[in-house]
């Protein structure tokens, strides 16, 4: 793999990072600021909305723009805006940073995928994309609890100061490797997007996405207050828990690859959306206890993030029947229900932590989970009505 794809992947880091580090320190900022748990967990649901808009909308109107350039400058905003972060007066500056570094996330991975695979030959370009996206990945995994960490010793600034960082490196990186003579494909504009958000079939496959896991990050957004208050572990011991967490999603991304290879998106995705409402429904009764919440949290890393796989290649096969033109278009805006879901996820997770408290949240989550196995079994229902026998995976796609 040429090293401008390596150059990726650390951006693609840098940005899981961002994104994913804030669940940690919910506590801490919300203490710092003195804002309520919820007002903190806006900040999660404010910058995936960002993307949410980002990936549709500013794809689409930057998509004459050369790639090289509109890269480097993804990673600038990307940069500047964890240095808003790191040195935000308060709550109304954090949000806006927050809000900024969404909308160069978005737009990120939509081009990234296909500067991706214009670095390599086209037999590789399915390891090139996984490649890039095991940078999220590798975030969970490493990123996040570090993040958590430094925000729990040095202070939740000093966590964006070390996102920039790293976001300084992966412009520096970009603009030394990523070759100037990329193509600019053309993209999807506006219209195709409308387009594809005007097949039943594909809005129900966004839906899937959402509720999996807008249900996951009701309880998700909460798991350090969760930690704290209900388990009892000091602030200190959060990134540690992260850490468990984050090694689980990444032996779960691989598994629900494999399930969905052997059996097809929809049973892979009817099992791993079944495990994900039982796991949130047991930590409703296992937060209380320090060991049991430990392996309750292990258990939902390996199904958290399971889906992926499915849920993209699923919409993939739906568009090259409804929308042969703009597959692409729609496998984007599968990013954007993904974050829809985490945005609402976050923002219900507060409404709900406010009203009935912390410990509601797992469960509730559950039933919203329950609602994607729902959508799932419906969609397999009329894809079998249709006469269209489920295929296996092509290959374990485009991560979130």
């Amino acid at each position: 793999m040429p090293l401008a794809l390596w150059a990726l992947t650390l951006s693609a880091f840098a940005i899981g990072t961002t994104e994913f580090v804030i669940v940690g320190l919910i506590p801490t900022i919300a203490a710092n600021l003195q804002v309520s748990l919820p007002s903190a967990g806006l900040l999660v649901s404010l910058y995936a909305l960002g993307v949410a808009i980002g990936a549709p909308v500013l794809t689409a109107l930057s998509s004459r723009l050369p790639r090289k350039p509109l890269l480097l400058g993804l990673m600038a905003l990307f940069t500047i805006g964890n240095l808003v972060a790191w040195q935000a007066p308060g709550y109304q500056a954090l949000m806006a940073a927050r809000v900024l570094t969404g909308l160069a996330h978005g737009v990120f991975f939509s081009i990234g995928a296909t500067i991706a695979t214009s670095l390599v030959a086209k037999d590789k370009a399915a390891s090139a994309i996984a490649l890039m996206f095991s940078g999220l990945t590798v975030a969970l995994v490493s990123g996040v609890p570090l993040g958590t960490w430094i925000g729990q010793h040095f202070g939740w600034q000093s966590t964006f100061l070390a996102v920039s960082l790293l976001g300084v490196i992966a412009f520096v990186g970009s603009l030394l490797l990523i070759p100037r003579s990329i193509t600019t494909p053309a993209a999807g504009g506006l219209l195709a997007q409308l387009a594809v958000l005007g097949r039943p079939r594909l809005l129900l496959v966004y839906a899937m996405t959402a509720l999996g896991y807008g249900g996951s990050f009701i309880a998700f957004t909460y798991l350090a207050p969760i930690l704290q208050q209900v388990s009892g572990y000091a602030p200190s011991s959060v990134g540690l828990v992260m850490l468990v967490y984050g090694v689980s999603v990444a032996f779960g991304n691989i598994w629900g690859g494999r399930l969905a290879d052997r059996q097809g998106p929809v049973r892979a995705l009817q099992i791993i959306f079944l495990l994900l409402a039982l796991v949130l429904l047991v930590l409703t009764f296992t937060a209380s206890s320090p060991w049991l919440v430990l392996l309750t949290v292990l258990a939902w890393g390996a199904v958290a993030f399971g889906n992926v796989a499915g849920l993209q290649v699923y919409v993939v096969q739906q568009a090259e029947r409804e929308t042969p033109h703009a597959v692409d278009v729609a496998s984007g805006l599968n990013i954007a229900a993904f974050n829809v879901g985490i945005a609402g996820g976050a923002w219900g997770g507060g409404l709900i932590v406010s009203k009935l408290g912390l410990l509601a949240t797992p469960w509730i989550g559950a039933l919203v989970v329950l609602g994607a196995v729902g959508l799932t079994s419906w969609s397999g229902h009329l894809d079998r009505r249709a006469g269209i026998r489920p295929r296996p995976l092509a290959s374990p796609l485009h991560g979130h």
